[in-house]
């Protein structure tokens, strides 16, 4: 290796042009530049000087090293891996390799790198007439030495996702997925002329290839396709299942859930059960659907929840993964709030960050949003509100308080449960990644007993908006518009003309008062007024315990106490005397003591009263 370096050489390696490189060396800025006839000769250990030229935000970002671009919605991991910055997940690999259980089910929330994973799978293992090992040779799991390099391109692989899936009813549904199935058999169109197939399999396949064959046959097609690749080949076959639950969810909300579930239990259990052609098998979705029998009599699958300390640190990204990323992109500033916004998840005993909320946050500027509440439905929640009972009110409630419960927790969770057993609505909002994990403890039946919160502020902006659409007869959307304006401006007018608007339309839906009701008003405040206020009800505060009361983060905002009181067949009279009455207990029982305390200075205060749908309310 040269001692010295030309001009042009400096200019490459310091990103600079020859004209200033050659400046630099006349200013004697460059140390160890010697001038040798006309060119400049430069030390090939000499640092890089300092440009004090650079002034503007637009010429530090025309000298800046370019980076990688992040890999958003791209699900190829040729592409993912070659062409963008690409958090290594390869070791996933090894992991797998020296477990090798036949059948691998992973259960992972959407947007948690369950595709990208299984393309990885695909790619390494596959048998192609590509040498594909250059994805690997510099990944993690190639420096794990020979006896794991042997595995890559050893294997035939059937590859289909159903991530797409979404119809709205079983003949779309099922044409979609024979669509997809078919698809994969023209993937293999060398098998259409093999000499190891015999004639009657080649006329299977041009069956299937043309869509020729019934429903029946259709659940039979992994098995088929496994037998021809494994004859082809001479090697059996791995089965790569992507978001295999995506038609089922589909089928649950639009009303085809039985006709679903008996054509998957059969594709499943052809390709993945008692199939002497099978390698080992691979699926991953965000429920487990074993209670429905689905992997009936599977005795080789292997699940792996988000409870699961095996493969925790594959499917999302980790602390150390975030704080590199960050370092890359010239942003470690930014972690606490990429902490605050995307952090909290918990698989196994591995901290997770959501992986699709964080590159989307870099790529848009460090601008924090909730980004994956935008790539799905988010339809459990309405249907959660719309069957909602005391006890989830209060529970919800608590949530968005930032509190946590202790709750039951069956991984097995299906669909159909949360209609017939609100309960189990907690396991489902777990696994599909609107809970986290704070505490775990195994239950006598071999389920969990844990303690759940809300993972981020990301996900407590899912559940404000999801409630405060299905709580829109309690409270309208122009009227929770209309509170947060005034909270935003500090107009304490606006604020109490609209709560006063809020609580006359909140009571006119109700004939007598109810105790959803207040859970429902409490439920819509804390989504209305997210994290600008502690809201916290029937808790002791002076010399008594108040209804509802709203205490600011900003002592700049104002306080509000709401005391309710109801009676039957008021008339007007008696309803101003009991809403005076409700105004004179926050008075007298000092409900403001707490927030004085504080340093809160303005209290808005309400004493309502309502009889049926007639309401008055009293305010100072």
């Amino acid at each position: 290796m040269s001692d010295t370096m030309s001009v042009k050489e400096a200019a490459d390696l310091w990103n600079l042009t020859s004209r200033r490189v050659t400046s630099l060396c006349k200013e004697g800025k460059i140390k160890g530049a010697k001038k040798d006839g006309r060119s400049w000769i430069i030390p090939s250990n000499a640092e890089r000087p300092i440009d004090n030229r650079v002034k503007t935000g637009n010429y530090k970002k025309t000298n800046t090293e370019s980076k990688l671009p992040l890999p958003i919605g791209i699900s190829d991991y040729r592409l993912a891996s070659s062409d963008y910055y690409y958090v290594d997940k390869t070791m996933m690999i090894k992991d797998f390799i020296d477990e090798r259980p036949m059948v691998s089910l992973f259960t992972r929330p959407r947007r948690f790198g369950k595709t990208l994973n299984m393309d990885m799978l695909r790619t390494f293992f596959e048998k192609t007439d590509k040498d594909t090992f250059i994805y690997f040779k510099d990944k993690k799991i190639w420096a794990c030495g020979k006896k794991y390099q042997d595995y890559q391109g050893k294997y035939p692989v059937i590859f289909v996702s159903f991530k797409d899936v979404k119809c709205n009813t079983w003949q779309e549904t099922y044409d979609m997925l024979s669509m997809i199935i078919r698809k994969e058999f023209q993937r293999h169109s060398e098998l259409a002329n093999s000499a190891k197939l015999t004639a009657t399999e080649k006329q299977d396949f041009n069956n299937y290839l043309h869509e020729q064959f019934n429903e029946a046959k259709m659940m039979m097609s992994f098995s088929a396709l496994s037998q021809m690749l494994h004859e082809h080949y001479g090697e059996k076959t791995i089965i790569i299942i992507d978001e295999y639950d995506t038609p089922i969810q589909q089928g649950h909300t639009k009303g085809f859930y039985d006709e679903v579930i008996n054509f998957m239990r059969n594709l499943f259990s052809g390709g993945l059960k008692d199939n002497s052609h099978l390698a080992y098998g691979f699926m991953t979705g965000i429920l487990r659907v074993a209670k429905e029998s689905i992997f009936s009599g599977l005795n080789n699958l292997k699940i792996n929840s988000i409870l699961d300390n095996k493969y925790s640190e594959y499917f999302g990204f980790t602390s150390k993964e975030v704080k590199e990323m960050l370092k890359y992109y010239g942003a470690k500033d930014k972690y606490s709030e990429i902490c605050e916004w995307y952090d909290g998840y918990r698989f196994g005993n591995t901290e997770i960050f959501n992986p699709w909320s964080v590159i989307n946050y870099i790529n848009n500027e460090f601008q924090p949003r909730a980004y994956w509440q935008s790539t799905g439905s988010n339809d459990i929640i309405g249907e959660i509100l719309a069957q909602a009972d005391e006890d989830i009110y209060e529970k919800l409630d608590a949530l968005l308080k930032g509190e946590a419960f202790l709750t039951y927790i069956d991984t097995g969770v299906i669909y159909p449960q949360i209609q017939s057993n609100p309960s189990s609505i907690y396991s489902f909002l777990l696994v599909a990644g609107y809970l986290k994990m704070v505490k775990t403890d195994t239950a006598p039946s071999g389920d969990f007993m844990c303690e759940v919160a809300l993972p981020n502020r990301e996900i407590n902006f899912v559940y404000n908006k999801e409630i405060l659409q299905k709580l829109n007869h309690i409270i309208p959307q122009s009227t929770a518009i209309y509170i947060q304006e005034a909270i935003f401006t500090g107009d304490s007018e606006k604020l109490q003309k609209n709560i006063e608007k809020l609580l006359i339309h909140s009571v006119s839906c109700y004939d007598t008062a109810k105790e959803t009701f207040y859970h429902g008003l409490i439920l819509g405040l804390c989504a209305i007024l997210d994290n600008r206020y502690y809201i916290t009800s029937n808790r002791e505060s002076g010399i008594g315990r108040y209804d509802i009361a709203l205490c600011p983060k900003d002592l700049k905002l104002p306080g509000i106490i709401i005391e309710l009181k109801a009676e039957k067949d008021c008339n007007e009279t008696e309803l101003e005397k009991l809403s005076q009455h409700a105004l004179k207990q926050i008075e007298d029982k000092k409900y403001d003591a707490d927030m004085k305390a504080k340093g809160v200075t303005t209290i808005l205060k309400y004493g309502v009263a309502f009889s049926g749908k007639t309401v008055k309310i009293s305010m100072k």
